[in-house]
C-alpha cells in the first residue's frame, strides 16, 4: 500500500549480493532446476504455439504449462519499491514469479533489445531475487529469444 511502513528487511525476499561481488553464492541445485523446469515448459509453449501471438496469450499459456508440472506461478504479480523503510507502490508488475523465485518476463518483440534486459535486472534487484528469465516466443527458434540473467 502506498506510504505504508514497513521494517528494514521485511520484504518477502531474501537478498543475495550480486554476481559480481566477493560475497557471490553459487546457485543451489533445485533452483538451477526450477530454471530448467520453466525454460522446458516455454519451449513447449513455443513448439505448441509458434511465433506471431500476443504476449498475453503466451504469458496464459507458460502459466497453465508450469501448473500441469506442478510449479506455482502468479501472474501479474505487483513489485514495490522499498524507500528508507516505506513501501511504494511503483506500478512495475511481474509477469510470472515461479515458486516465489524466479522472475519470468514475457516478450513477444521482433528483438530482444539491451533495455529488456535492464527491466529484468531492475526486477531482481527490487525483488532481491536471483534468476530472471527473459523469453521472446516472436522467434522461430526458441533459443534466440532466450536470456538468463543471474544477479
Amino acid at each position: 500500500m502506498n506510504g505504508e511502513r514497513t521494517r528494514p528487511g521485511a520484504a518477502s525476499f531474501q537478498h543475495q549480493e550480486h554476481e559480481g561481488h566477493e560475497d557471490h553464492e553459487a546457485l543451489s541445485s533445485g533452483l538451477e532446476r526450477l530454471a530448467r523446469t520453466v525454460i522446458d515448459a516455454g519451449l513447449k509453449v513455443h513448439k505448441t504455439l509458434g511465433p506471431g501471438l500476443l504476449e498475453s496469450a503466451y504469458e496464459s499459456c507458460l502459466c497453465r504449462e508450469l501448473q500441469v508440472r506442478g510449479v506455482t506461478s502468479p501472474r501479474q504479480v505487483a513489485l514495490p519499491i522499498i524507500y528508507e523503510g516505506t513501501r511504494l507502490e511503483s506500478g512495475y508488475r511481474l509477469d510470472l514469479v515461479v515458486e516465489k523465485s524466479i522472475i519470468v518476463e514475457v516478450k513477444s518483440v521482433d528483438a530482444l533489445s539491451r533495455l529488456h534486459e535492464a527491466q529484468v535486472l531492475t526486477y531482481l534487484k527490487l525483488s532481491r531475487l536471483r534468476i530472471g528469465i527473459l523469453m521472446n516466443f516472436n522467434v522461430v527458434l526458441f533459443k534466440q529469444g532466450l536470456r538468463r540473467l543471474v544477479r
